[in-house]
Protein backbone atom coordinates (compact mmCIF):
# COMPACT_ATOMS: atom_id res chain seq x y z
CA UNK A 1 0.00 0.00 0.00
CA UNK A 2 1.61 3.38 -0.98
CA UNK A 3 1.41 6.11 2.03
CA UNK A 4 -1.27 8.99 1.40
CA UNK A 5 -0.17 11.91 2.90
CA UNK A 6 -2.78 14.45 4.79
CA UNK A 7 -0.22 17.50 5.24
CA UNK A 8 2.98 16.66 7.05
CA UNK A 9 0.74 13.53 8.16
CA UNK A 10 1.32 10.09 6.04
CA UNK A 11 -1.23 7.21 6.58
CA UNK A 12 -0.47 3.63 5.07
CA UNK A 13 1.74 0.57 5.39
CA UNK A 14 4.67 0.82 7.61
CA UNK A 15 3.06 4.60 9.35
CA UNK A 16 2.10 4.24 12.92
CA UNK A 17 -1.66 4.51 13.38
CA UNK A 18 -3.02 8.16 13.25
CA UNK A 19 -5.55 9.57 15.65
CA UNK A 20 -8.39 11.57 14.74
CA UNK A 21 -11.17 13.96 15.88
CA UNK A 22 -13.42 16.57 14.90
CA UNK A 23 -14.14 20.06 16.18
CA UNK A 24 -18.10 20.97 17.54
CA UNK A 25 -17.25 24.91 17.27
CA UNK A 26 -19.31 26.62 14.79
CA UNK A 27 -16.59 26.86 11.55
CA UNK A 28 -17.62 30.38 11.38
CA UNK A 29 -16.24 31.27 14.30
CA UNK A 30 -12.43 30.87 13.68
CA UNK A 31 -11.31 32.05 16.90
CA UNK A 32 -12.91 29.32 18.47
CA UNK A 33 -12.36 27.01 15.89
CA UNK A 34 -8.78 27.42 16.25
CA UNK A 35 -8.81 26.89 20.03
CA UNK A 36 -10.63 23.31 19.61
CA UNK A 37 -7.90 22.20 17.49
CA UNK A 38 -5.00 23.64 18.98
CA UNK A 39 -6.42 21.71 21.99
CA UNK A 40 -7.06 18.52 20.02
CA UNK A 41 -3.17 18.95 18.75
CA UNK A 42 -1.89 19.40 22.70
CA UNK A 43 -3.79 16.28 23.42
CA UNK A 44 -1.78 14.13 20.64
CA UNK A 45 -4.45 14.48 18.17
CA UNK A 46 -2.64 14.09 14.62
CA UNK A 47 -5.41 15.05 11.94
CA UNK A 48 -8.00 17.56 13.00
CA UNK A 49 -11.50 17.57 10.83
CA UNK A 50 -14.44 20.36 10.91
CA UNK A 51 -17.77 20.61 9.18
CA UNK A 52 -18.25 22.79 6.15
CA UNK A 53 -21.56 23.06 5.34
CA UNK A 54 -21.36 25.85 2.61
CA UNK A 55 -19.02 29.04 1.22
CA UNK A 56 -18.96 31.48 4.61
CA UNK A 57 -17.34 28.25 6.13
CA UNK A 58 -14.80 27.01 3.42
CA UNK A 59 -13.73 30.52 3.68
CA UNK A 60 -13.37 30.27 7.14
CA UNK A 61 -10.63 27.60 6.63
CA UNK A 62 -8.29 29.45 4.81
CA UNK A 63 -8.38 31.95 8.16
CA UNK A 64 -8.44 28.85 10.30
CA UNK A 65 -5.23 27.25 8.37
CA UNK A 66 -3.56 30.45 8.80
CA UNK A 67 -4.17 31.36 12.42
CA UNK A 68 -3.10 27.61 13.24
CA UNK A 69 0.44 28.50 11.44
CA UNK A 70 0.70 31.98 12.97
CA UNK A 71 0.47 30.11 16.36
CA UNK A 72 2.85 27.17 15.27
CA UNK A 73 0.69 24.55 14.91
CA UNK A 74 0.99 22.41 11.61
CA UNK A 75 -1.87 19.70 12.16
CA UNK A 76 -3.51 18.56 9.03
CA UNK A 77 -7.04 19.69 8.52
CA UNK A 78 -10.02 17.87 7.00
CA UNK A 79 -13.08 19.55 5.53
CA UNK A 80 -16.36 17.42 5.83
CA UNK A 81 -18.66 17.53 3.20
CA UNK A 82 -22.39 16.66 3.04
CA UNK A 83 -24.81 17.42 0.37
CA UNK A 84 -23.48 20.73 -1.01
CA UNK A 85 -20.19 20.24 -3.97
CA UNK A 86 -19.35 23.80 -4.23
CA UNK A 87 -18.07 24.13 -0.63
CA UNK A 88 -15.77 21.41 -1.59
CA UNK A 89 -14.52 22.97 -4.55
CA UNK A 90 -13.73 26.38 -2.61
CA UNK A 91 -12.28 24.75 0.74
CA UNK A 92 -9.94 22.12 -1.36
CA UNK A 93 -8.06 25.40 -1.80
CA UNK A 94 -7.18 25.38 1.88
CA UNK A 95 -7.14 22.54 3.91
CA UNK A 96 -5.09 19.13 3.61
CA UNK A 97 -7.97 16.51 3.01
CA UNK A 98 -11.53 17.20 1.39
CA UNK A 99 -14.12 14.12 3.04
CA UNK A 100 -17.10 13.53 1.28
CA UNK A 101 -20.03 11.49 1.81
CA UNK A 102 -20.67 9.19 -1.28
CA UNK A 103 -24.55 9.00 0.01
CA UNK A 104 -25.36 12.49 -0.67
CA UNK A 105 -22.53 14.33 -2.37
CA UNK A 106 -24.31 13.82 -5.51
CA UNK A 107 -27.15 12.32 -4.70
CA UNK A 108 -30.51 13.76 -2.79
CA UNK A 109 -30.96 12.92 0.73
CA UNK A 110 -32.94 9.72 1.53
CA UNK A 111 -36.25 9.50 1.31
CA UNK A 112 -35.91 5.70 1.83
CA UNK A 113 -38.51 4.79 -0.91
CA UNK A 114 -37.82 1.88 -3.13
CA UNK A 115 -36.53 2.82 -6.59
CA UNK A 116 -36.83 0.24 -9.51
CA UNK A 117 -34.03 0.91 -11.79
CA UNK A 118 -32.87 -0.64 -15.09
CA UNK A 119 -29.57 -1.41 -15.86
CA UNK A 120 -29.46 1.44 -18.23
CA UNK A 121 -31.05 3.63 -16.02
CA UNK A 122 -28.71 3.00 -13.20
CA UNK A 123 -25.60 3.23 -15.41
CA UNK A 124 -27.26 6.85 -16.34
CA UNK A 125 -27.13 7.92 -12.58
CA UNK A 126 -23.54 6.53 -12.17
CA UNK A 127 -22.58 9.16 -15.56
CA UNK A 128 -24.58 11.66 -13.42
CA UNK A 129 -22.20 11.22 -10.40
CA UNK A 130 -19.11 10.69 -12.55
CA UNK A 131 -19.94 14.67 -13.95
CA UNK A 132 -20.54 16.02 -10.61
CA UNK A 133 -17.50 14.59 -8.39
CA UNK A 134 -14.93 15.30 -10.75
CA UNK A 135 -14.55 18.60 -10.53
CA UNK A 136 -13.44 17.85 -7.26
CA UNK A 137 -11.43 14.60 -7.91
CA UNK A 138 -9.22 17.34 -10.82
CA UNK A 139 -8.93 19.71 -7.70
CA UNK A 140 -7.64 17.46 -5.40
CA UNK A 141 -5.46 15.86 -8.09
CA UNK A 142 -3.92 19.01 -9.13
CA UNK A 143 -3.48 20.34 -5.56
CA UNK A 144 -1.76 17.50 -4.89
CA UNK A 145 -4.21 16.49 -1.53
CA UNK A 146 -6.19 14.04 -0.22
CA UNK A 147 -9.58 12.37 0.09
CA UNK A 148 -11.59 10.42 2.07
CA UNK A 149 -14.67 8.66 0.78
CA UNK A 150 -16.55 8.30 3.71
CA UNK A 151 -19.65 5.88 3.92
CA UNK A 152 -22.04 6.07 6.84
CA UNK A 153 -24.14 3.58 7.34
CA UNK A 154 -27.17 6.07 8.29
CA UNK A 155 -26.68 8.40 5.07
CA UNK A 156 -27.14 5.73 2.28
CA UNK A 157 -29.05 7.23 -0.75
CA UNK A 158 -31.93 5.76 -1.99
CA UNK A 159 -30.04 4.65 -5.24
CA UNK A 160 -27.49 2.60 -3.50
CA UNK A 161 -30.37 0.77 -1.05
CA UNK A 162 -32.69 0.14 -4.14
CA UNK A 163 -30.09 -1.42 -6.00
CA UNK A 164 -28.09 -3.26 -2.97
CA UNK A 165 -30.10 -2.71 0.22
CA UNK A 166 -29.78 -0.82 3.66
CA UNK A 167 -26.65 -3.06 3.74
CA UNK A 168 -22.57 -3.54 4.63
CA UNK A 169 -22.41 -4.26 0.70
CA UNK A 170 -24.55 -1.18 -0.37
CA UNK A 171 -21.77 0.49 1.85
CA UNK A 172 -18.90 -0.76 -0.13
CA UNK A 173 -20.24 -0.34 -3.16
CA UNK A 174 -21.10 3.48 -2.16
CA UNK A 175 -18.29 4.07 -1.95
CA UNK A 176 -16.28 2.11 -5.24
CA UNK A 177 -18.84 4.13 -7.01
CA UNK A 178 -16.71 7.06 -6.06
CA UNK A 179 -13.43 5.29 -6.32
CA UNK A 180 -14.07 4.36 -9.35
CA UNK A 181 -14.35 7.83 -10.95
CA UNK A 182 -11.31 8.57 -8.77
CA UNK A 183 -9.32 6.01 -10.45
CA UNK A 184 -10.25 6.68 -14.33
CA UNK A 185 -8.69 10.01 -13.97
CA UNK A 186 -5.44 8.50 -12.43
CA UNK A 187 -6.10 10.05 -8.84
CA UNK A 188 -5.35 7.97 -6.01
CA UNK A 189 -4.62 10.12 -2.76
CA UNK A 190 -7.46 8.68 -1.31
CA UNK A 191 -8.47 6.89 2.15
CA UNK A 192 -11.86 5.00 3.02
CA UNK A 193 -14.13 4.53 5.66
CA UNK A 194 -17.25 2.50 6.28
CA UNK A 195 -18.85 3.31 9.42
CA UNK A 196 -22.32 2.37 11.69
CA UNK A 197 -23.52 3.11 15.41
CA UNK A 198 -23.76 -0.65 14.96
CA UNK A 199 -20.13 -2.54 15.41
CA UNK A 200 -21.07 -5.55 13.77
CA UNK A 201 -22.55 -3.93 10.85
CA UNK A 202 -18.92 -1.72 10.77
CA UNK A 203 -17.12 -4.73 11.00
CA UNK A 204 -18.84 -6.56 7.94
CA UNK A 205 -18.84 -3.48 6.39
CA UNK A 206 -15.00 -2.57 6.93
CA UNK A 207 -13.89 -6.13 5.85
CA UNK A 208 -15.72 -6.45 2.72
CA UNK A 209 -14.57 -3.25 1.32
CA UNK A 210 -10.89 -4.94 2.52
CA UNK A 211 -11.87 -8.08 0.05
CA UNK A 212 -12.69 -6.03 -2.56
CA UNK A 213 -9.28 -3.16 -2.53
CA UNK A 214 -7.14 -5.43 -1.24
CA UNK A 215 -4.59 -3.08 0.66
CA UNK A 216 -4.11 -0.34 -2.12
CA UNK A 217 -5.73 2.19 0.28
CA UNK A 218 -5.35 3.29 4.21
CA UNK A 219 -8.88 2.87 5.79
CA UNK A 220 -9.94 5.50 8.60
CA UNK A 221 -12.11 3.24 10.89
CA UNK A 222 -14.96 4.71 13.68
CA UNK A 223 -18.12 3.33 15.04
CA UNK A 224 -20.34 6.28 14.37
CA UNK A 225 -23.02 7.87 16.73
CA UNK A 226 -20.78 5.36 19.73
CA UNK A 227 -22.09 7.66 22.36
CA UNK A 228 -20.79 8.87 25.49
CA UNK A 229 -18.91 7.25 28.78
CA UNK A 230 -18.57 3.71 29.14
CA UNK A 231 -20.53 2.66 26.03
CA UNK A 232 -19.39 5.12 23.31
CA UNK A 233 -15.83 3.53 24.65
CA UNK A 234 -16.84 0.22 24.88
CA UNK A 235 -18.67 0.24 21.12
CA UNK A 236 -15.88 2.01 19.87
CA UNK A 237 -12.95 -0.47 21.21
CA UNK A 238 -15.02 -3.32 19.75
CA UNK A 239 -15.40 -2.08 15.94
CA UNK A 240 -12.32 -0.02 15.87
CA UNK A 241 -9.79 -2.88 17.81
CA UNK A 242 -11.49 -5.94 16.30
CA UNK A 243 -10.47 -4.93 12.48
CA UNK A 244 -6.91 -3.24 13.98
CA UNK A 245 -5.87 -6.64 15.59
CA UNK A 246 -6.36 -8.08 12.12
CA UNK A 247 -4.24 -5.77 11.03
CA UNK A 248 -6.87 -3.04 9.18
CA UNK A 249 -6.68 0.23 10.00
CA UNK A 250 -4.42 3.25 9.56
CA UNK A 251 -6.24 6.11 11.42
CA UNK A 252 -8.95 5.99 13.83
CA UNK A 253 -11.38 8.34 15.71
CA UNK A 254 -13.67 7.87 18.83
CA UNK A 255 -17.32 9.63 18.06
CA UNK A 256 -17.62 10.24 21.68
CA UNK A 257 -20.51 12.71 22.46
CA UNK A 258 -18.35 14.56 25.15
CA UNK A 259 -15.64 17.10 24.05
CA UNK A 260 -13.45 16.17 21.10
CA UNK A 261 -10.01 16.36 23.22
CA UNK A 262 -11.98 13.46 25.14
CA UNK A 263 -11.70 11.23 22.29
CA UNK A 264 -7.60 11.27 21.93
CA UNK A 265 -6.73 9.22 25.18
CA UNK A 266 -9.33 6.35 24.82
CA UNK A 267 -8.00 6.21 20.99
CA UNK A 268 -3.98 6.36 22.45
CA UNK A 269 -4.43 3.31 25.09
CA UNK A 270 -6.53 1.10 22.18
CA UNK A 271 -3.61 1.71 19.91
CA UNK A 272 -1.08 0.91 22.66
CA UNK A 273 -2.88 -2.34 23.57
CA UNK A 274 -3.34 -3.64 19.83
CA UNK A 275 0.76 -2.97 19.01
CA UNK A 276 1.52 -5.23 22.31
CA UNK A 277 -0.95 -8.06 21.01
CA UNK A 278 -0.66 -10.65 19.03
CA UNK A 279 -2.42 -10.22 15.19
CA UNK A 280 -5.32 -12.22 14.82
CA UNK A 281 -6.07 -14.08 11.36
CA UNK A 282 -9.36 -11.85 9.17
CA UNK A 283 -12.22 -13.55 10.64
CA UNK A 284 -15.88 -13.30 9.84
CA UNK A 285 -18.92 -13.60 11.47
CA UNK A 286 -20.68 -16.93 12.41
CA UNK A 287 -23.39 -18.52 13.82
CA UNK A 288 -23.18 -21.71 16.27
CA UNK A 289 -26.73 -21.96 17.04
CA UNK A 290 -25.98 -22.88 20.53
CA UNK A 291 -27.87 -22.31 23.86
CA UNK A 292 -27.15 -22.30 27.26
CA UNK A 293 -28.11 -25.33 29.51
CA UNK A 294 -32.07 -25.21 30.83
CA UNK A 295 -30.97 -22.80 34.09
CA UNK A 296 -28.08 -21.43 33.03
CA UNK A 297 -29.56 -17.61 31.26
CA UNK A 298 -26.95 -15.38 31.61
CA UNK A 299 -23.54 -14.87 29.49
CA UNK A 300 -22.01 -12.67 32.26
CA UNK A 301 -19.80 -14.05 35.34
CA UNK A 302 -19.14 -11.50 37.47
CA UNK A 303 -17.45 -13.63 40.82
CA UNK A 304 -16.21 -16.73 41.19
CA UNK A 305 -18.78 -18.93 40.46
CA UNK A 306 -17.25 -22.60 41.26
CA UNK A 307 -20.89 -24.39 40.24
CA UNK A 308 -20.83 -23.32 36.73
CA UNK A 309 -22.43 -25.92 34.45
CA UNK A 310 -20.45 -28.62 32.75
CA UNK A 311 -22.11 -28.62 29.62
CA UNK A 312 -20.58 -25.42 29.43
CA UNK A 313 -17.09 -24.49 28.13
CA UNK A 314 -14.26 -21.82 29.56
CA UNK A 315 -12.03 -20.14 27.76
CA UNK A 316 -8.91 -18.28 29.63
CA UNK A 317 -6.41 -18.71 26.63
CA UNK A 318 -8.17 -16.49 23.95
CA UNK A 319 -6.18 -17.10 21.39
CA UNK A 320 -6.12 -20.69 21.59
CA UNK A 321 -10.19 -20.14 21.94
CA UNK A 322 -10.04 -18.62 18.74
CA UNK A 323 -8.38 -21.33 17.05
CA UNK A 324 -10.61 -24.43 18.56
CA UNK A 325 -14.19 -22.47 19.03
CA UNK A 326 -15.77 -22.98 15.72
CA UNK A 327 -15.74 -26.49 16.34
CA UNK A 328 -16.94 -26.33 19.96
CA UNK A 329 -20.81 -27.35 19.83
CA UNK A 330 -21.32 -25.77 23.19
CA UNK A 331 -21.82 -22.59 24.68
CA UNK A 332 -18.52 -20.79 25.61
CA UNK A 333 -17.28 -18.38 28.39
CA UNK A 334 -14.24 -16.35 27.81
CA UNK A 335 -12.65 -15.97 31.09
CA UNK A 336 -9.88 -13.22 31.83
CA UNK A 337 -7.92 -11.75 34.55
CA UNK A 338 -7.12 -8.12 34.12
CA UNK A 339 -4.49 -6.03 36.15
CA UNK A 340 -4.92 -2.51 34.66
CA UNK A 341 -6.26 0.73 35.32
CA UNK A 342 -10.04 0.67 35.50
CA UNK A 343 -9.80 3.11 32.09
CA UNK A 344 -7.59 0.72 30.09
CA UNK A 345 -9.85 -2.12 31.48
CA UNK A 346 -12.67 -0.95 29.30
CA UNK A 347 -10.53 -0.75 26.15
CA UNK A 348 -8.57 -4.15 26.20
CA UNK A 349 -11.78 -5.91 27.86
CA UNK A 350 -14.10 -4.47 24.80
CA UNK A 351 -11.36 -4.94 22.73
CA UNK A 352 -10.19 -8.74 23.10
CA UNK A 353 -13.46 -10.37 24.60
CA UNK A 354 -15.53 -7.93 22.40
CA UNK A 355 -13.73 -8.95 19.15
CA UNK A 356 -14.61 -12.82 19.50
CA UNK A 357 -18.22 -12.11 20.82
CA UNK A 358 -18.92 -9.85 17.63
CA UNK A 359 -17.98 -13.16 15.19
CA UNK A 360 -20.37 -15.30 16.86
CA UNK A 361 -17.35 -17.29 18.85
CA UNK A 362 -18.79 -17.24 22.66
CA UNK A 363 -21.77 -16.68 24.48
CA UNK A 364 -20.36 -15.49 27.55
CA UNK A 365 -17.91 -13.21 29.41
CA UNK A 366 -15.90 -13.62 32.59
CA UNK A 367 -14.12 -10.52 33.35
CA UNK A 368 -11.78 -11.06 36.62
CA UNK A 369 -9.34 -8.58 38.73
CA UNK A 370 -9.39 -6.07 41.50
CA UNK A 371 -11.88 -4.31 40.42
CA UNK A 372 -15.38 -2.99 42.17
CA UNK A 373 -18.00 -5.51 41.09
CA UNK A 374 -20.30 -3.06 39.87
CA UNK A 375 -17.61 -2.05 37.04
CA UNK A 376 -17.29 -5.38 36.10
CA UNK A 377 -20.81 -5.97 36.05
CA UNK A 378 -21.87 -2.73 34.25
CA UNK A 379 -18.66 -3.69 31.78
CA UNK A 380 -19.82 -6.84 30.83
CA UNK A 381 -23.41 -5.90 30.31
CA UNK A 382 -22.16 -2.60 27.89
CA UNK A 383 -19.56 -5.46 26.11
CA UNK A 384 -22.80 -8.33 25.83
CA UNK A 385 -25.01 -5.56 24.56
CA UNK A 386 -22.70 -3.96 22.37
CA UNK A 387 -22.07 -7.00 20.09
CA UNK A 388 -26.17 -7.62 20.50
CA UNK A 389 -25.84 -11.16 22.80
CA UNK A 390 -28.48 -9.23 25.27
CA UNK A 391 -30.03 -5.85 25.90
CA UNK A 392 -30.61 -4.57 30.01
CA UNK A 393 -30.67 -1.42 28.98
CA UNK A 394 -31.66 1.57 26.93
CA UNK A 395 -29.06 1.80 24.07
CA UNK A 396 -28.15 5.05 22.94
CA UNK A 397 -26.82 6.30 19.50
CA UNK A 398 -25.72 9.34 19.89
CA UNK A 399 -23.29 11.87 17.34
CA UNK A 400 -20.80 13.46 18.94
CA UNK A 401 -21.69 16.57 17.64
CA UNK A 402 -19.96 19.06 14.74
CA UNK A 403 -20.53 22.95 13.64
CA UNK A 404 -24.07 21.27 12.26
CA UNK A 405 -24.93 20.90 15.52
CA UNK A 406 -28.43 22.55 16.74
CA UNK A 407 -28.88 21.95 20.48
CA UNK A 408 -26.35 21.05 23.48
CA UNK A 409 -25.84 17.37 22.58
CA UNK A 410 -24.13 16.49 25.89
CA UNK A 411 -26.71 18.40 27.83
CA UNK A 412 -29.67 16.43 25.70
CA UNK A 413 -28.42 13.07 25.77
CA UNK A 414 -27.23 13.40 29.72
CA UNK A 415 -30.86 14.53 30.44
CA UNK A 416 -32.83 11.96 27.89
CA UNK A 417 -30.78 8.98 29.30
CA UNK A 418 -31.53 10.02 32.77
CA UNK A 419 -35.24 9.51 32.02
CA UNK A 420 -35.05 6.81 29.19
CA UNK A 421 -32.16 4.39 30.36
CA UNK A 422 -34.03 2.11 32.17
CA UNK A 423 -35.64 0.10 29.04
CA UNK A 424 -34.14 -2.97 28.02
CA UNK A 425 -34.80 -3.43 24.14
CA UNK A 426 -34.97 0.07 22.64
CA UNK A 427 -32.50 1.75 21.07
CA UNK A 428 -32.79 5.82 21.19
CA UNK A 429 -31.02 7.97 18.43
CA UNK A 430 -30.10 11.80 20.04
CA UNK A 431 -28.46 13.55 16.70
CA UNK A 432 -27.67 16.93 16.46
CA UNK A 433 -28.62 17.71 13.00
CA UNK A 434 -30.12 15.60 10.21
CA UNK A 435 -27.46 15.07 7.95
CA UNK A 436 -27.19 11.37 9.14
CA UNK A 437 -30.18 11.37 11.41
CA UNK A 438 -32.81 10.04 9.79
CA UNK A 439 -30.41 6.80 7.97
CA UNK A 440 -29.84 6.19 11.31
CA UNK A 441 -33.31 6.09 13.10
CA UNK A 442 -32.66 2.60 10.79
CA UNK A 443 -31.40 1.15 13.73
CA UNK A 444 -33.45 2.79 16.61
CA UNK A 445 -37.06 2.42 17.48
CA UNK A 446 -37.29 6.51 18.39
CA UNK A 447 -35.34 9.26 17.10
CA UNK A 448 -34.93 12.77 18.71
CA UNK A 449 -33.36 15.14 15.66
CA UNK A 450 -32.14 18.51 15.62
CA UNK A 451 -34.00 20.53 12.61
CA UNK A 452 -33.43 24.04 13.62
CA UNK A 453 -32.18 26.08 16.29
CA UNK A 454 -34.20 25.50 19.04
CA UNK A 455 -36.29 23.05 17.13
CA UNK A 456 -36.18 19.30 17.42
CA UNK A 457 -38.07 16.62 15.11
CA UNK A 458 -39.43 13.68 16.43
CA UNK A 459 -39.16 9.42 14.83
CA UNK A 460 -40.67 6.54 15.00
CA UNK A 461 -38.42 4.63 13.16
CA UNK A 462 -37.60 6.17 9.64
CA UNK A 463 -40.94 7.62 10.51
CA UNK A 464 -40.87 11.76 11.47
CA UNK A 465 -44.02 12.07 13.33
CA UNK A 466 -43.40 15.97 15.23
CA UNK A 467 -41.72 18.14 13.41
CA UNK A 468 -40.00 21.29 14.64
CA UNK A 469 -41.09 21.07 18.77
CA UNK A 470 -40.19 23.39 20.83
CA UNK A 471 -36.59 22.01 22.27
CA UNK A 472 -38.37 22.45 25.60
CA UNK A 473 -41.15 19.84 24.71
CA UNK A 474 -39.56 17.44 23.28
CA UNK A 475 -38.16 15.17 25.90
CA UNK A 476 -42.12 14.87 27.11
CA UNK A 477 -43.42 14.12 24.44
CA UNK A 478 -40.11 11.43 23.16
CA UNK A 479 -41.44 9.30 26.41
CA UNK A 480 -45.14 9.73 24.95
CA UNK A 481 -44.09 8.26 21.98
CA UNK A 482 -42.49 5.52 24.25
CA UNK A 483 -45.57 4.75 25.94
CA UNK A 484 -47.64 5.27 22.97
CA UNK A 485 -45.73 2.41 21.37
CA UNK A 486 -45.81 -0.05 24.18
CA UNK A 487 -42.27 0.53 25.22
CA UNK A 488 -42.47 2.24 28.29
CA UNK A 489 -41.57 0.80 31.94
CA UNK A 490 -41.72 2.38 34.77
CA UNK A 491 -38.40 2.60 36.69
CA UNK A 492 -37.49 -0.10 39.40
Amino acid sequence: MPSVSVGNVKLGRGESIKIQSMTTSNTRDVEATVNQIIRLADAGCDIARVTVQGKKEAEACEEIKNLLVQKGYNIPIVADIHFYPPAALMVADFVDKIRINPGNYIDRRATFKSIDYDDATYLRELKKIEEGFLPLVEKCKKRGIAMRIGTNHGSLSDRIMSRYGDTPFGMVESALEFARVCEKYDYHNLVFSMKSSNPIVMIEAYRLLASKIGDKYPLHLGVTEAGEGEDGRVKSSIGIGTLLLEGLGDTIRFSLTEDPWFEIDPCRRLVEFVNRTKRRPRGERISRNVRFPKGVSDGIVIFDQKDLHPDMVVFSDLDHAIELLPEIDAPVILRKHYDVSPEDLVIHASCELGSILADGLAEGIWIEGDYDQKLLHDLSHSIMQAVRKKSIKTEFIACPGCGRTLFNLQEVTKRIKSKTGHLPNVKIAIMGCIVNGPGEMADANFGYVGSQSGKIDLYVGKQCVERNIDEKDADEKLIDLIKAQGMWSDPS
